[in-house]
């Protein structure tokens, strides 16, 4: 939670300040919270009161309480597994021009992709002719869809 402040008054005087706690932008709260997973400490399994990091070279540094502690590792997302109830995402669509979660060399594991050119046609540019009908042109539009392999 962040103070926030806001002044009021005449001009943008601060007559009067209000304030209050908040919370930051969600895109900080989940960068944050990344971070914190990618860095995350795997637990030897041990009793369930002693805490020890699985890997040998650093056992003596003791887990701080702002880190992220896991016992056992993620399943692989990008397989299909029934028994887990994971869909993959083989033939997930995908966006070919972001780097962004939708992004196609995320999404698709660096199995690839297939590109789909598809042909949409639609009314368009209509147009109301008094009294009781309307008519419109036909318009076709091409649109790549792509999809994980």
């Amino acid at each position: 939670m962040r103070l926030r402040c806001r002044c009021h008054g005449v001009s943008g005087s601060c007559a009067v300040k209000t304030c209050w706690r908040g919370l930051p932008p969600f895109h900080e709260v989940g960068g944050k919270l990344k971070t914190s997973y990618e860095m995350s400490v795997r637990l030897a399994r041990r009793s369930p009161t002693q805490l020890r990091r699985k890997e040998k070279a650093k056992r003596r540094v003791p887990i701080s309480p702002g880190e992220l502690v896991y016992v056992h590792r993620s399943p692989n997302y990008c397989r299909h597994n029934v028994k887990r109830g994971i869909l993959g995402t083989e033939g997930r669509v995908c966006n070919r021009t972001t780097e962004g979660p939708d992004s196609c060399d995320l999404l698709c594991c660096g199995r690839g992709y297939n590109t789909q050119v598809v042909r949409y046609v639609e009314r368009c540019h209509c147009k109301f002719h008094w009294c009781c009908y309307v008519e419109c042109k036909t318009c076709e539009t091409m649109i790549d869809f792509h999809t994980c392999k």
